[in-house]
């Protein structure tokens, strides 16, 4: 590990810990030595971290130089926060952990009056029937998507009929209880919503279908919403 990446590490270790974080703790998420631990708090500091604390007391990071404070009025916060915590909630794992992330980062960021607020929110978001985990690489869907790059996949439907599609990937969208793909399908020359969890043996393609990628889902996001009423979707 790069003393670069440590050094970055242990600034994320700061901020998410709860406060004072020990010198045992903050060594146990950079996994090095406590004397290596010193010297990379010390550094820090030189680099302009404000951190509290030393040597059997525990360390608070106070101000992060990297980070200049934002300025949210407060139902942005609220806003930013609840948005945040339903993407924890509803998100596939990898998403749930990055609002999770983000969350920690924009504490960091704002003053301690504003961050005393995010962190009492009383905003929350809870799902008693969180969406059905994919049963893919939604990371890896995500880029194709962005990538603009044909995919294929083995699908069962909700009959329990298994067929193999390959498609241009546009958007992800959740329904209700469940993560859908919306595609344009090849199989069927036409549009098509599969569901995460039914998706298996994900493979990307070489094959571009760049630059259609956005006025293929306008195109989908309209149908969608005429069908519904105009009530689906907002873009």
């Amino acid at each position: 590990m790069s003393r670069t990446h440590r050094l970055f590490q242990l600034m994320q270790a700061l901020r998410s810990l709860p406060a004072p974080a020990t010198a045992a703790q903050l060594a146990d998420a950079t996994n090095v030595s406590p004397r290596t631990l010193y010297r990379d708090i010390d550094t820090l500091r030189e680099l302009g971290a404000v951190i509290d604390g030393e040597t059997g007391f525990g360390y608070t990071l106070i101000e992060d130089a990297h980070l200049p404070p934002l300025g949210f009025k407060d139902d942005e916060l609220e806003a930013l926060v609840l948005g945040l915590r339903e993407v924890a909630a509803v998100g596939d794992p990898a998403l749930a952990e990055a609002a999770r992330s983000a969350l920690v980062k924009l504490r960091a960021r704002l003053p301690e009056s504003q961050a005393h607020r995010l962190r009492h929110s009383v905003l929350v978001a809870h799902r008693f029937h969180p969406p059905a985990l994919p049963a893919i690489d939604s990371g890896t869907l995500r880029e194709a998507c962005w990538d603009e790059r044909i995919v294929s996949f083995a699908y069962t439907d909700k009959n329990g009929a298994s067929t193999q599609r390959e498609v241009k990937p546009l958007s992800i969208m959740l329904f209700d209880q469940s993560h859908c793909l919306l595609a344009w399908c090849l199989k069927r020359d036409d549009y098509r919503a599969f569901r995460l969890d039914r998706m298996s043996d994900l493979t990307v393609t070489g094959r571009s279908f760049r630059p259609e990628r956005v006025p293929l889902l306008k195109i989908y996001l309209e149908n969608l919403n005429e069908a519904a009423g105009d009530r689906l979707v907002r873009f």
